[in-house]
């Protein structure tokens, strides 16, 4: 090892909670973590011992794509392995309900699961979606909340039913690097689509950019405003055109409704993001978490302009997992 690699920091110990990472209220310091995650980006070479003889388990409840294989990579840069489980698939069915006489077909209980992967993992992760049938069980998080109770190595979301704090961290680096402007105007816009989507995302990007002092703006038609305790210092509008006007960031995305809550717009096509909305912004970068449906959510013109950035998001992916890792290492 060189001198000159052995006189650079590795990233503070206390820039996230040492047992969680859910979200950024997590975050002691956000815009330590986005530095930190650049010098990993920059030299990941340094940190690929750092995790050697460690194991990161990963367990899956719902699907996933970009998640799991850049939760995997981003383990195997830092020297760890990576266990995989899909969730009531490669293993027993698991009761995640407190109480119950497991006289049914769910053999195991999450409190012996969690307990006994604990044993085998230093970290544990876990991806579990919205229901979408109840909004107050939704925000209590059960299944998350259990899942770090019965933990005793930290948990890190992989998703969950109202937050998704990786893919919010790979925005904000994303957007570090693509976007060299004070003040950044940011525009969360909702866009249409054929199923009922979790509010994850676009909840979770809505206090990552906050808190990292962005220019937010949101915009969604009646009936679809997130939380206000999560947008409270957002502009918010039912307008989609006055939104976008000098965007220098916009995120699409779909959530569905709140009021009533849980349903889908498919309907309302007008709030497709394409060339002709494009030109409200022309500079502006486009930005979409993955999986995108082509000329439902954004038109693809836009989507294989230069301006789109949902490629560079998906890379940073890794890098957002590799520094909440190294974190723990």
């Amino acid at each position: 090892m060189s001198q000159q690699q052995e006189s650079q920091p590795r990233p503070g110990d206390s820039l996230i909670h040492p047992q969680r990472f859910t979200s950024v209220k997590d975050v002691y310091d956000v815009q330590g973590l986005l530095e930190s995650a650049l010098q990993i980006k920059s030299d990941p070479a340094w940190y690929q011992d750092r995790g050697r003889g460690k194991a990161l388990g990963l367990v899956f409840f719902n699907p996933s794509l970009r998640t799991r294989l850049s939760s995997q990579r981003a383990a195997q840069l830092l020297g760890m392995d990576c266990l995989i489980m899909n969730a009531n698939q490669d293993g027993w069915q698991i009761e995640t309900q407190e109480g119950v006489i497991m006289d049914g077909d769910k053999q195991e209980h999450l409190s012996e699961a969690v307990g006994v992967l604990s044993q085998y993992c230093d970290v544990l992760g876990l991806r579990s979606f919205a229901g979408l049938q109840d909004a107050a069980s939704d925000a209590a998080e059960g299944l998350l909340e259990q899942f770090i109770r019965y933990a005793t190595v930290p948990v890190l979301s992989l998703e969950s039913a109202t937050r998704h704090p990786l893919q919010s961290l790979a925005d904000l680096i994303t957007i570090k690097e693509e976007v060299r402007k004070p003040n950044t105007k940011v525009v969360l816009t909702w866009a249409p689509h054929p199923r009922a989507l979790p509010q994850a995302v676009p909840a979770s990007f809505a206090e990552w950019m906050l808190a990292a002092d962005m220019d937010l703006h949101i915009a969604h038609p009646e009936g679809f405003a997130l939380d206000p305790a999560i947008t409270e210092g957002a502009q918010l509008y039912t307008d989609q055109e006055e939104a976008l006007a000098g965007a220098d960031v916009v995120y699409v995305k779909n959530w569905s409704s709140t009021t009533p809550y849980g349903q889908a717009a498919p309907e309302r096509k007008e709030w497709l993001f394409d060339a002709e909305k494009q030109k409200l912004c022309p500079e502006a970068k486009i930005m979409h978490c993955l999986p995108v449906r082509r000329n439902v959510v954004i038109s693809d013109d836009v989507l294989d302009s230069p301006q789109a950035i949902h490629l560079q998001q998906a890379g940073n992916r890794t890098r957002a997992c590799q520094v909440v890792l190294n974190q723990w290492l």
